[in-house]
């Protein structure tokens, strides 16, 4: 064996070795179902209870009647013919609900599980820690209900674990929503942050003020959006799963639909006047909401009286106030919504509650750098909540026109990104620094990839008829050589550069993943593989990629994987990108697709239809038996995009697919 090829084993075998070391599941058999996101304590021991097909359940406290239908849901999918609740013989399944049980977290979400040779015993404090329980039941039972004996206790880090869903821009029916909830629910998300008005349409019916959902006031899917039924049917089907929706009425910004129907803007006195009646009319259709999102950001305040104005007028209806910071002139008792800004420690000390939603936008991820950003950020700067710090939430803001509202999800990595934050939001942790690369150290690594097993197991067990565009990427080693200048001639040619034998150029390191960005357009705030990148320079990566047969392999490759959210130009016919970027495997070049709208000038409102590898046809790569060596070259100019809506991200992914 060549020496690359014996160091290359080795790695591999030392790095799957550690996996299993760390990994919770380690020394069980492969029947038992990884759990995500995993618990705060497991203890896992020798043995297995199977649920019979007469299952007797005993309840103590007040168990709610969500949590039995729950129960007895879950109990149908382990073909049980008939449960027996508050049975006093052969009890299988014991629930109680004790606001003294001892946990140690004080959290109502929390829970405890124990499965021995008697059955399945759950404690909670309240009727949300039992759903959070028969949540992890579901993932222990599988699809036999065959149980593991174990010992689980387990508890939120943060109490404010949320998604956002923009539907202003880009309608989403109310089965794909509920389909999200269902998944927020399943991984114990507890907050849908519902974001339906907009520049480009409001979307929630007004009876008294009918024409804001005209289509003649729409500029994007027009004719589409929620009656009065669809939504109390979200909130209900939410409040059933443990979920508070949170409206957001964005004000003043972002109201051009408000413009168009009105005639006038939300500051003036006659839009105070409107924007007061739909508020009231909000509250009094929809009771019961605790909160109501504002907004306030992106928007020339020039009535500083608005937004105090409508802070009191939306508390005095009942609903607690929530804004986007920075934005306008909020109230100090206004909870805050970071969005903008570098890493940042929430502390007791901040003078208002906050929620994190800084680098947290998966629409300017790239979906593989998407579970890696989110694997490794800690939320708020801490690694639990405090007085101020509620939590996060994630946030899918696909600003671009789709065609299709499942679009979305192939374009960006909406579910691998929301079991990712949700192993994080209720686990905690992370590290204070932002990155966008997979760690290199041995530990970092290997706690990497024992999530992404897991990750990659609800993907088959949970998501088969899914859009879930994620592939095992921690396994794919990278050695980067440079840089060389390149004086900005970016089609410069180095001698025999296709083969990847670099011994004249400067090794910079080992990387990791199926993406390698090297330098963020965030450089300031996220990190790259490269501490300093020079601009008028070239950098080349190699790896190997095994094939036990040879022959044809699909492949994702791109260079420049557009964010949804900027006008950003397609790529020109016969190039991956404008920096001139290339592809090698064994010599030969890998051609760019023939792209659809090669050269299109970038347009919000002309839908993106290939320009990512996670939504076109994969490239198909011959390769040899044994080990295929791959080249990527990576030249660069100035470190500055042509414009904003073309920044520099400098990176590639390149990473075989279909083999998990």
């Amino acid at each position: 064996m060549r020496r690359e090829t014996v160091a290359t084993t080795k790695f591999l075998q030392r790095l799957m070795m550690i996996v299993m070391m760390i990994s919770p599941l380690y020394g069980m058999s492969e029947t038992i179902r990884p759990l995500l996101p995993m618990p705060q304590s497991v203890v896992w021991k020798t043995g297995y209870y199977q649920v019979k097909q007469v299952v007797c359940v005993r309840t103590k406290g007040e168990v709610s009647t969500t949590d039995r239908q729950t129960l007895t849901a879950l109990l149908s999918d382990w073909d049980v013919r008939r449960i027996d609740f508050d049975s006093k013989e052969n009890i299988a399944i014991t629930i109680s609900c004790n606001k003294e049980m001892k946990l140690p977290s004080s959290s109502l979400e929390g829970y405890r599980i124990v499965i021995d040779k008697r059955g399945v015993n759950i404690e909670a404090r309240a009727d949300k820690g039992v759903f959070y329980a028969l949540q992890t039941l579901r993932q222990l039972g599988g699809s036999d209900g065959k149980l593991p004996y174990c010992d689980i206790t387990d508890y939120p880090s943060f109490r404010w674990r949320g998604y956002l869903v923009d539907v202003g821009r880009n309608f989403q029916s109310i089965q794909v929503l509920k389909e999200q909830i269902d998944m927020m629910a399943r991984y114990k998300l507890n907050i849908f942050h519902f974001h339906f008005t907009e520049d480009i349409a409001w979307r929630l019916i007004s009876k008294k003020y009918p024409g804001l959902t005209d289509s003649a006031n729409m500029e994007r899917w027009k004719g589409k959006y929620y009656t009065v039924d669809d939504m109390q049917q979200l909130i209900r089907y939410c409040r059933d799963r443990y979920i508070q929706l949170v409206p957001e009425i964005d004000m003043p910004g972002h109201s051009a639909a408000f413009r168009r129907n009105f005639k006038t803007d939300m500051q003036s006195d006659s839009g105070i006047a409107i924007i007061k009646e739909l508020l009231k009319e909000f509250a009094t259709t929809y009771p019961g909401l605790p909160y109501l999102h504002i907004g306030g950001d992106e928007v020339k305040i020039h009535n500083q009286a608005f937004l105090p104005m409508m802070t009191k007028w939306t508390e005095d209806l009942g609903l607690k106030t929530i804004g986007w910071e920075p934005g306008g002139n909020l109230q100090p008792h206004t909870i805050r919504q970071l969005w903008m800004g570098g890493p940042q420690a929430i502390t007791n000390d901040s003078p208002f509650e906050v929620i994190d939603s800084k680098h947290l936008y998966i629409n300017h991820m790239d979906p593989l750098e998407t579970v890696t950003t989110l694997f490794y950020r800690e939320l708020g700067g801490q690694s639990s909540e405090n007085e101020k710090l509620m939590g996060a939430t994630l946030c899918s803001w696909p600003d671009r026109a789709v065609h299709h509202e499942r679009d979305v999800f192939h374009q960006n990595a909406v579910y691998p990104a929301l079991l990712t934050f949700a192993e994080r939001s209720w686990r905690g942790g992370g590290d204070f620094e932002w990155r966008s690369n997979i760690k290199t150290d041995v530990k970092g690594l290997t706690q990497f990839a024992e999530f992404e097993k897991r990750l990659l197991q609800h993907k088959r067990l949970y998501f088969k008829d899914l859009i879930f565009p994620y592939y095992a990427q921690s396994g794919q080693k990278w050695m980067l050589y440079g840089p060389v200048e390149n004086k900005g001639d970016l089609s410069m040619v180095l001698k025999n550069e296709a083969t990847g034998k670099f011994t004249a150029l400067k090794k910079i390191g080992e990387f990791y993943g199926g993406t390698i960005v090297l330098r963020h357009w965030w450089a300031d705030v996220v990190k790259g593989a490269i501490d300093r990148p020079l601009e008028n320079s070239t950098v080349y990566a190699v790896s190997k990629v095994w094939s036990e047969k040879g022959g044809n392999q699909s492949f994702w490759i791109g260079f420049n994987d557009l964010s949804r959210s900027y006008a950003s130009d397609s790529p020109n016919l016969g190039t991956w990108d404008d920096r001139m970027s290339k592809i090698w495997v064994n010599g030969r070049e890998v051609l760019p697709p023939n792209w659809q709208h090669a050269g299109q000038k970038g347009n919000l409102e002309l839908p993106l239809v290939d320009e990512g590898y996670s939504y076109r046809s994969p490239s198909i790569v011959l390769l040899e038996k044994g080990w295929n060596t791959v080249v990527v070259k990576l030249p660069v100019g100035k470190l500055n995009g042509r414009d904003w809506q073309n920044p520099l991200k400098w990176m590639f992914t390149c990473l075989p697919i279909e083999r998990e």
